[in-house]
């Protein structure tokens, strides 16, 4: 199974809230075993500048490429690009 993790900060506080709802639309993609659009409880002091984690299951990197492919994707992206300041993505498979 493919794991896709992607963590989101934003250049201003104010803003992770609208961060939040523009990635939450992802979980209306079809595209993927399990997608979840989570915020950061931020117990952790050295990474506590993470304000959104994206966690995603895909059988493989094509059902990725379909997700990323679908039009909810693209206005993900339009509507939180302008206010994040990080974004960190990690993929990696673990054999179930």
């Amino acid at each position: 199974m493919l794991h896709h993790v992607v963590l989101f900060s934003a250049k201003k506080p104010e803003d992770a809230e609208t961060i939040f709802q523009g990635l939450k639309i992802l979980e209306g993609i079809p595209h993927s075993e399990k997608l979840v659009v989570t915020k950061n409880i931020k117990r952790d002091q050295i990474s506590a500048e993470i304000d959104v984690v994206v966690f995603g299951l895909f059988k493989d990197e094509a059902q990725l490429a379909d997700y990323k492919a679908h039009p909810l994707y693209q206005e993900s992206i339009d509507r939180v690009r302008p206010l994040r300041d990080t974004r960190a993505v990690a993929d990696f498979y673990i054999e179930e």
